[in-house]
Formats: C-alpha cells, structure tokens, sequence
C-alpha cells in the first residue's frame, strides 16, 4: 500500500512538472491515462498560476467531466479563473442537470451570463430545469435519454443508438413514447440485443412503468428507486409526456443528503441557507432555537435538585450517582429514537411496523437492559460501599429509569408526527433532557421514601 502511494505521489509530480515546464503533449499523456476523480485531484493540487493553463492543455469536453466531480467551491474557482470562452464550452458538455445544479447553488458566478452564451438548445434545458422548485423531481432530472417510437422494430433503435448513444446520460433504459410523446413503456438493453431485428418495440418492451410526476419530492424519486431496484426513474408531466429521467448517482446524492439533514435534526441543528459556507454567526443562528429550549428543560431538572436537597444533604452519596443515571437514561432514549424514526420513514407498509408492536419491542428490551443494568448497579455498590439500602434504590431507579426511556424514545416521535413535524426534530438532546428530568425524579422520590433507612 506504501508503494502504491509513493508511485502515485511520483506520477503526480510528473505531471506538475509537465504543466510548470508548458510540455502540452507529456501533460496529456500523463494526466489523461487517470481516473477523472483522479484527474480533479491533480487538478485541485495544481498552483493558481498552472490551473490556468488547463483550458490551453484540455479540451472544454475533457475538463467537462472534472468539473463534474470537484466541490461547489472549487467549481467557482475554475469558472472565476479559466476563460468564459473557455468554460462556456464546458456547460455546453455537461449534462443540463449538472449545469442546473452548479448555477443553483453557486452564489458567485453569474449564471445568466453564461446561459446567454451558451448554445442556445443547451441553454433551454438548463433553464427548463432551473424553474423547477428546488428538490423536486424536475430540477434533478436530465434531458440526456433516449426514447424510441413503439412501432419501430429493434433493428431502427439499433442504429439510431449507434448515433446518438454517446450523447445519453443512460442507454441501459430506452424510453418507449406513443405518437403524442407519451411514456408507455420501457425497454431495456438487453431484451434489445436478444430479440430478432424485425421486431417491434412494442412486443418487447415492459409495458408496467414505474415513473414520477416532475413535481414530486426528490425523497419520493430515491424511494421509489430503491423499492423498485431501478437504475434510473423517468419524468413525466401531468399528461404523461416524458420530460426526463433521474439516474442512479443524483438518487445516491439524494440519499446522502436526505440522511445528513435527518442527522443534524437529530443533533439539534437546524438546517439553513447558508449551509454550504457556514460562519460562526450562521451557525449560531442555526442552534440558537434550540439550546433555548433546552435550557428550559433543563432547569426542571435543577428544579428537581432543589426540591430534593434535603435527601441530597443527608446522603451525600447519593449525588455520586447521578451523572450515571442521566447518561444511562439519555443513551437508551436516543437509541429508541433512532428506531422509531427510522419506522416513521418508512413508505413501504410490508417492511414497516405498527406503533404498539414498536412500543411493546422496544419496551421489552428496556425491561431486559434494565434488569441487567440493575444487577451491576447493586455489585458495584455492594462492592464499593457496603450499603445495601443504596444499591436497592439504584437498582430499581435503574431498573425503571432504562424501562420509561425506550417508551419516550418511541412515543415522541410518533407524537410529533401526529403535529405534522418531521419526526427527526424529536432530537436526541430534546429525548434525553426529558428522560435526564424524569430519570432524578424517580431516583429522588425512591431515596426519598427509604431515607431512614440510608
């Protein structure tokens, strides 16, 4: 593995010298043999003063497919520094969805610069995309598919593929339209390489398609693929025309994204439009809402130490306790948490699992790691301080304390649902302030009652 490294860092170096010593040709020869994600880390590496020199090095198409790895940050670099000319040639490479999204989420270029120069089809496609609202299945679609007429026979999609393949996002699906461009089946590659050549598209094609509304939520388009193992899900409008299909790499990006919002909801993080290049104060902002709201929490469980001082003062022992308790009480919530929001999100009925069930299953675990937990609880004191009143008490405010957390970690959510909030916001600092309040409380309230015998 050392080896492997050390011969790419030399063949890095290689092309850094190529480029610094202006040798064109030695520069291709090396730089285009790479991986294109290899080839945009050569490129970031690069000094200022030899990243201009790509667009005299590479041609618009070859460093159209870099451009469409590198970071929003790094794609304005490029289009600040290269040749408008230069980069325009680039957009028109590039498939509509990827231009769409660079112009979407780039606050420093001028799109409508760029849109103006480009070619004029191209630039149509970019925009049809751009009107879309944001995460919908029409602003993530490509324009870049085939489709073929159901009457042609398999040997006229033959060669029409053989002209026009390069050009497709995908030629794995071919899309089969009616004479008014409605999508009416779907034809895959290989039932077109295996039937004979007169045949008709519309005897081999799979006539049940799956497809969404341009409309639709992005979250919807990434499910409907899982579900249904697709390699990309077609487009349509409210007349079932085909505008265009969302392949494989946009649903994973969806995933990724969908699944980093659900985690900063979870984290008490709200999600806000300066997430791609967050400061201090933004991020403030973002959190500000909620420690609010958790230092109100919060100070019912000072409240609760208040209240029961006096047990505190007599036994002091007993606060020895306490941060055990609260941990205990706010990891087990937050690990029902994650299941019962998990099941929430759920579509599909067949894997999901009904509320009670999720109670009863997550509330006999508690009962299992309760009891389990109490059992060390009473080994540790009896070992450490000889008390068997003390190790009773934790044992059964353990005991209780890991039962009633699984249940809120499974009730809230479902709860907030119910409200039509995303289910996520139930956080787990939110679940584990509550269980934190609820978990003294029993705990007091049991030593309280046996404080004579202490």
């Amino acid at each position: 593995m050392e080896n492997d490294t050390l011969e790419k860092e030399q063949y890095y170096e290689a092309i850094y010298q190529a480029v610094k010593m202006n040798k064109r040709e030695e520069f291709r020869d090396l730089f285009l043999r790479l991986h294109d994600r290899d080839q945009h880390e050569v490129f970031y590496l690069l000094y200022p003063e030899n990243k201009r020199k790509i667009s005299d090095f590479l041609t618009p198409e070859e460093f159209a497919e870099i451009f469409e790895w590198m970071a929003i940050e790094d794609q304005e670099a490029a289009v600040a520094n290269l040749p408008e000319a230069f980069m325009t040639e680039v957009f028109n490479e590039m498939a509509a969805d990827d231009v769409a999204r660079f112009f979407t989420d780039s606050e420093d270029t001028d799109s409508a610069a760029i849109l103006a120069l480009m070619d004029e089809e191209e630039s149509r496609h970019v925009q049809e995309l751009m009107a879309y609202e944001p995460e919908t299945a029409g602003s993530i679609m490509t324009k870049e598919f085939i489709s073929v007429r159901y009457k042609q026979t398999t040997s006229q999609v033959i060669n029409m593929l053989r002209k026009i393949g390069n050009d497709a996002e995908t030629i794995y699906y071919l899309y089969v339209i009616d004479d008014q461009g409605a999508l009416v089946g779907v034809l895959s590659l290989r039932d077109l390489l295996l039937a004979p050549e007169t045949e008709v598209v519309e005897n081999i094609m799979f006539n049940q398609v799956v497809s969404v509304k341009d409309t639709e939520d992005q979250e919807v388009v990434a499910r409907l693929a899982q579900d249904y193992d697709l390699l990309a899900v077609p487009v349509t409008d409210a007349e079932g025309k085909i505008l265009g299909i969302i392949t494989v790499d946009d649903i994973l990006d969806i995933l990724e994204e969908e699944v980093t919002e659900d985690f900063n909801e979870f984290a008490a993080i709200s999600r806000t439009e300066d997430d791609r290049k967050p400061t201090a104060l933004s991020a403030a902002k973002a959190r500000i809402p909620w420690i609010i709201v958790l230092l109100f929490l919060g100070m019912l469980t000072g409240e609760l130490v208040g209240v029961f001082e006096e047990t505190l003062n007599e036994v002091v022992v007993l606060a020895t306790f306490i941060p055990i308790l609260m941990a205990t009480a706010g990891n087990v919530g937050t690990q029902s948490l994650a299941v019962a929001v998990r099941n929430l999100s759920l579509e599909d009925e067949s894997n999901k699992v009904s509320f009670f069930k999720t109670v009863k299953n997550e509330l006999g675990a508690g009962v299992i790691m309760g009891l389990v937990a109490a059992m060390v609880m009473i080994a540790i004191v009896l070992v450490f301080y000889q008390n068997p009143v003390l190790a009773f008490i934790l044992a059964v405010s353990m005991f209780i304390t890991v039962a009633i957390s699984t249940v809120i970690g499974t009730t809230i959510p479902a709860i907030i649902t119910k409200t039509k909030i995303d289910p996520a916001v139930a956080s787990g600092p939110f679940i584990t302030t509550i269980n934190d309040t609820i978990s003294l409380a029993i705990y007091f309230s049991i030593a309280t009652l046996l404080l004579e015998s202490l």
